[in-house]
Formats: structure tokens, C-alpha cells, sequence
């Protein structure tokens, strides 16, 4: 107890140990050997006239070590997933020594432990895991540069056919599209009979559409790309025939 009292020196707690003040308060954590400093230190400069009761100091032992419960909880968790986000997409923040903020994305490769602090390594680099800011659920980034089409009403009229042409997007990278099946109905359009431009103007030959009856009629469109991705609810098509009256139709 001797040599925790030498510690304080007018009233200012002194260090005892550089290696122990490294390891106590260099990641800003509190241990016992704190604890029992700051209690040394109470008790040497308490009021005599007024001074602490054991119940007291036992009830300071019991919020200090809660106190400690939690920390060592927190960096456990911590710790925890960061190994759980082995193979994730993420996104770490990152504070330069200008004060200047910004961010690293990648998949992550492995997670490693240092003087108790967990690190990820994403694209080469070690990151310490509190600089977590995002993590990117990989079904989000495969939908990503998906083909999609641009919502349409066509209108074909029988008596006057014309080709008919919407707007589509064949999607990029590993998502991208080369083609496109077309669905009116029930009906598939034979391939002859579409073409996309490189613009991604999408036309269906009028001659593909010369058989249908009058009426109104969902497009669907399903591309080739790896998820055969499926558009149904964007593009509609109404037949008409200008020829005949409506009861006639």
C-alpha cells in the first residue's frame, strides 16, 4: 500500500510504470491496478472530519468492476465479428493524420489479432475492425450492372403495323446481357424477330405481331445474363384494329 501512496504526489496521481501505463491507458482501458491507484489516492486526500465508509468503497469496487465486465465484454464482441466478417464486402473509415476522412471497400481476407485489437486485411492492407463503417450483403452487389427495362405502353394497330420499340438496358460487367426473349401473352416471339441496338433500343418486327387478336396484353422480357433476369410488370402492349368498329373488334 506503501508504494501506491508514493504514487500520488500533490495530489496529482504520478506514474508508477511506463510499461504499465502503455498497457493500462494506451487503448484507453481501466483495470484493477487503476482502480486501486484512484482508491489510494481517495483515501490519502479525504476529508478526516468526513471520511469514505467501507460500505462506500465497496460499492465503488462494484461499479468499477462492472465497469471493466463491459469493456472486456465490448472488446470480445468486437473482436467476435471481426473474424465473423471473414469473406464479407465491406467499407472501413479511415482518418488520416490531417484530420481528413475517407473510405476503403473491399472484400475481406482474413482477420488477425494485435496487442488484443483485431485487424481485417481488405485489398492488402490491415484495418483495425472499430474502423467498421459498412458491411454490403452480397446479394446487393450481384444486383448490381443488372439488365432492366425502361417502362412502356406500346400500341399496335393492325390496320396500320409499324414496329414496335422500348428501351432497354442489357446491364454491365459480369451481369451484362448479350440478348433478349420476348413474351406477349402466352406467345413467345420467335428470335428473328427482335433485335436490340447498341443503344439499347429494343424492336419487335411488326411481322411477329400481325396474328394477335385485339385486346390488351402484358411484354415479358427475359435476358440471357447469369441470373436470367426476368422483367414482367414494365412493358404493356394493346392491339387495335382501326378498321373495325368497336363491336366489331
Amino acid at each position: 500500500m506503501a508504494d501506491l501512496v508514493n504514487g500520488v504526489e500533490n495530489g496529482v496521481l504520478k506514474d508508477m510504470n511506463t510499461t504499465s501505463k502503455t498497457s493500462n491507458y494506451g487503448n484507453n482501458t481501466l483495470g484493477k491496478d487503476a482502480f486501486l491507484k484512484l482508491l489510494a489516492a481517495q483515501m490519502k486526500y479525504q476529508d478526516p472530519l468526513n471520511p469514505s465508509t467501507d460500505t462506500e468503497y465497496v460499492a465503488q469496487l462494484a461499479t468499477f468492476s462492472q465497469l471493466e465486465q463491459m469493456q472486456n465484454l465490448n472488446t470480445t464482441s468486437t473482436n467476435t465479428q471481426a473474424f465473423g466478417l471473414v469473406g464479407k464486402n465491406v467499407i472501413m473509415k479511415t482518418v488520416d493524420t490531417g484530420g481528413n476522412t475517407s473510405y476503403v471497400s473491399g472484400r475481406v481476407d482474413f482477420a488477425t489479432m494485435t496487442n488484443g485489437a483485431a485487424y481485417l486485411s481488405i485489398n492488402g492492407s490491415l484495418y483495425p475492425a472499430s474502423n467498421l463503417d459498412t458491411v454490403i450483403d452480397e446479394a446487393f452487389l450481384d444486383s448490381l450492372g443488372l439488365p432492366y427495362v425502361t417502362k412502356t405502353d406500346l400500341s399496335f394497330d393492325k390496320a396500320t403495323p409499324i414496329d414496335q420499340s422500348f428501351q432497354v438496358s442489357l446491364g454491365s460487367s459480369k451481369n451484362a446481357a448479350t440478348k433478349a426473349t420476348i413474351k406477349i401473352g402466352e406467345v413467345t416471339i420467335e428470335d428473328k424477330y427482335v433485335s436490340i441496338s447498341e443503344s439499347g433500343l429494343l424492336t419487335i418486327d411488326k411481322e411477329a405481331l400481325k396474328d394477335f387478336e385485339v385486346g390488351a396484353y402484358k411484354v415479358q422480357i427475359v435476358f440471357d445474363d447469369v441470373s436470367k433476369t426476368t422483367v414482367k410488370d414494365t412493358v404493356t402492349l394493346t392491339v387495335t384494329d382501326s378498321t373495325k368498329t368497336p363491336s366489331e373488334s
